[in-house]
């Protein structure tokens, strides 16, 4: 059937959009509690969520569970049936084979980030998981910020410590829904949070791992937006999120621009990508100032774009509209010549010619 527009419908995409629609129909839902400190309360979350399914008639069982658990979580395991564990020679492992058998409609699983002991099919237990959900059963289960591989470095600034248990980002954006289990940070530090030396530093470091995981989330919700224009053939808006474009040379403050960039980036979980317009004759001073401007960039998670062009401008602009850019910073001097004041500076063609983009001017 045509589209509105006259425009014939392809094939291919069509194709592609049924096969994505048909693996959706067929594969299990994934519901992830994610917390950013131990204590916050996932596990009782995801007990929680079992009872009230099962009392709503689904079937659901307890797949996996960690060792150690207070009495609350010990209440809900009580009214949800749990599959024994298996045992192997290195160690306790999700029965996955039983699991499969019984193909129950939910399954909860404690822990996701745990190793399997060595000689297992599956070295990781989220990939357990993955074979639960390929099967058609849906999983319910709750991870750690710092388990995810790609926070993990992050986390170690944070917090000093390394993490060896992890999972791929990759993985979490694939859930169907992901749930952050917020608690304030008092709360987790009991009567530390009042007297301690130390409570301060503490403070901190939980309010900086709560804001990750808060941003995590708002990533994977972006995830499953992209995934669902895809599989729907909706082309994707550029306004989806923000793209900021910081413009850079020797002469200006580069480092105040990019900070500031990282700050809308991570605020509108956007990319951030820093451009350079390539000048010939550069003095090893000036090349010296740029090269330290690039590796700040890349220390903040921008990608780095280096220009061609004799119009520097005009390069700017073409790579802004070509890359759907939101916003533009740009530095610019306070002196102006006659020929500026008269016609119009760079910054003047720029705002004039960047139509549906934010120009930001940094003075230096």
């Amino acid at each position: 059937m045509p589209l509105e527009d006259g425009r014939r419908p392809d094939p291919e995409q069509l194709l592609m959009q049924f096969q994505a629609a048909e693996r959706k129909e067929r594969r299990g839902k994934l519901k992830v509690f994610l917390g950013y400190s131990s204590g916050v309360g996932k596990s009782f979350r995801m007990l929680d969520e079992g009872r009230r399914r099962s009392e709503r008639g689904e079937d659901v069982v307890v797949g996996g569970i960690q060792p150690k658990f207070g009495a609350e979580v010990a209440q809900l395991l009580r009214s949800l049936p749990v599959m024994p564990l298996k045992m192997l020679p290195g160690g306790e492992v999700i029965d996955i084979e039983a699991i499969l058998k019984r193909h129950p409609q939910v399954c909860l699983i404690d822990g996701l980030a745990y190793d399997n002991p060595a000689g297992c099919r599956r070295a990781k237990r989220w990939q357990d998981v993955d074979v639960l959900l390929s099967a058609g059963i849906s999983v319910i289960t709750s991870l750690n910020l710092h388990h995810i591989e790609e926070h993990r470095e992050q986390v170690f600034r944070i917090t000093g410590k390394l993490i060896t248990q992890t999972v791929p980002k990759a993985f979490l954006q694939g859930a169907d829904e992901i749930v952050i289990v917020d608690a304030p940070p008092e709360l987790l530090m009991g009567s530390a949070a009042n007297g301690d030396e130390n409570a301060a530093a503490r403070r901190r470091q939980l309010s900086e791992l709560r804001e990750v995981a808060l941003l995590l989330a708002a990533e994977v919700v972006d995830q499953q937006l992209e995934d669902y224009l895809q599989a729907s053939g909706i082309e994707e808006s550029w306004g989806t999120q923000e793209r900021i474009a910081v413009c850079v040379t020797p002469r200006a403050n580069g480092r105040t621009m990019i900070a500031s960039g990282k700050r809308n980036k991570d605020r509108f979980h956007g990319d951030l990508y820093v451009i350079n317009v390539r000048q010939p004759g550069l003095t090893p001073k000036d090349q010296a100032a740029l090269d330290e401007q690039f590796r700040y960039a890349l220390e903040c998670g921008a990608q780095i774009e280096k220009l061609d062009g004799e119009d520097p401008i005009a390069a700017i602009v073409q790579f802004a509209h070509s890359h759907g850019i939101t916003q533009v910073f740009i530095g610019h001097s306070l002196r102006q010549g006659w020929r500026d004041r008269l016609f119009g500076g760079p910054v003047d063609r720029l705002i004039r010619a960047a139509q549906g983009m934010d120009v930001r001017v940094f003075p230096h």
